[in-house]
């Protein structure tokens, strides 16, 4: 089948009118700003989220909803969830697509159909909804660790780990570059384990020129409102394997056949109408998310440029991105100030940064307890856990908020003796 080609965006990036500019701190008439922990006005007055929903169409998405509601057709595979379903397919060149009302039933549900028990292997270096779904079906999650490079799974650790329990291998598409899929594929295939992807972070990425979603036995999607592109709450399975996506659309629907015949354990994992309406109408905007999201990484790469300590985690240009994330590493031994610190000064001015993924699966509950000696073996993931930092991106920033943002990162650095008088003081 025939893989799609994104648009990419020549430069200079297009002119965009979607950002949603929030109010900065009042202009001081020349005056040195004071940083918020040390008694100023914050930078911004209101939040700066890492991702505040981005929005398509109001008017389009508001014809949509007229339309449902006046046909009272508002769940149970109607035609905006099969329009939604056959949009993905036909986007990313894949057989099957299963929208669900959320992603971690998504991956309940792949799970369940891929028939993975006993022992599963996958990073800890991930958000926790990835372990729960396995924990949740009594199937163990065995964390392993990252490359340090990547952030994604290391082959090399997952064949070690492999025992004769384990059924699987779940890889973590991480702030949307991808997996070693290739290597992944032949561990699988040589241990004759089920391969899973959780796409969470990918849609509309690539990996070697091919568009996620054909990757493993299967891969999942979130359409969470945080993501760049939303239905509100949502997520979705997509695989080319024909008798999966026939069994998982009998899993998500309580394992109906017909209209009351009842064939196969199931549940009630179906996305609403309204959802899927803001799902199509998020897709029909994805190209502008896309390049704001690219325009707005290209803005933090020039404004963060030669501070010592920090990196920003770069994307290849030669893959389809979506930038969905701007993530830095914050190194604390050469930076003034650790994470943490950081966090702290952004968050008084307002920025409210992110610490992912803090502190790491294996550090909480119920698996620190479970599986208390985890972190010996993840010397990478507990490195990255207390580094990393994501920065607010999406059509509620553009460059003037970008270059607030990063001069309250300089500033603090600057002042950073003044800093850590204020946060001891509390």
């Amino acid at each position: 089948m025939a893989i799609p080609q994104i648009k990419e965006f020549p430069d200079p990036m297009p002119e965009l009118d979607l950002v949603e500019a929030i109010p900065a701190e009042p202009d001081l008439g020349g005056a040195p700003r004071q940083l918020a922990i040390l008694g100023g006005l914050p930078a911004f007055r209101e939040p700066l989220h890492v991702g505040r929903p981005n929005i398509g169409n109001r008017a389009d998405l508001q014809q949509r909803i007229d339309q449902m509601l006046d046909t009272r057709w508002l769940s149970n595979d109607g035609p905006y969830v099969r329009e939604f379903e056959k949009r993905i397919s036909d986007y990313i060149g894949v057989k099957h697509c299963l929208v669900t009302c959320n992603g971690t039933t998504a991956l309940m549900l792949a799970m369940r159909g891929l028939d993975l028990q006993g022992e599963v292997i996958l990073p800890s270096f991930t958000f926790v909804a990835t372990a729960h779904a396995l924990q949740w079906q009594q199937t163990k999650p065995v964390f392993c660790d990252v490359d340090p490079e990547t952030h994604t799974l290391n082959p090399e650790s997952v064949e070690r780990l492999i025992s004769p329990r384990t059924t699987g291998i779940i890889g973590v598409h991480l702030w949307g570059r991808t997996c070693d899929t290739a290597a992944l594929e032949d561990i699988a295939r040589r241990h004759k384990l089920r391969l899973l992807f959780d796409a969470s972070h990918a849609f509309g990425c690539s990996h070697k020129g091919t568009l996620v979603g054909h990757f493993g036995d299967a891969e999942v999607f979130s359409f969470h409102a945080t993501k760049f592109l939303n239905s509100f709450e949502g997520g979705a399975v997509v695989t080319d394997n024909d008798e999966l996506a026939q069994k998982l659309r009998l899993m998500r629907n309580f394992g109906f056949t017909g209209y009351d015949t009842v064939q196969y354990l199931g549940m009630n994992a179906k996305m609403t109408e309204v959802c899927a309406a803001m799902g199509i109408t998020s897709l029909e905007s994805i190209d502008s998310f896309i390049a704001m999201n690219r325009r707005n990484h290209a803005a933090y790469a020039t404004q963060l440029a030669g501070i010592p300590g920090l990196t920003l985690i770069p994307y290849d240009p030669s893959e389809r991105g979506n930038y969905q994330y701007v993530v830095m590493e914050v190194d604390p031994t050469v930076c003034p100030l650790t994470r943490d610190e950081l966090l702290r000064v952004l968050h008084a001015d307002n920025v409210l940064a992110r610490r992912y993924f803090f502190p790491g699966c294996h550090r909480m509950e119920p698996y620190r307890t479970l599986y208390p000696e985890a972190g010996a073996n993840l010397p990478n993931t507990e490195r990255l856990s207390d580094r990393i930092l994501a920065l607010p991106t999406g059509t509620a920033v553009g460059p003037r908020e970008i270059e607030r943002v990063a001069g309250v990162i300089r500033q603090a650095f600057a002042e950073a003796t003044e800093v850590r008088q204020a946060l001891a003081r509390g």
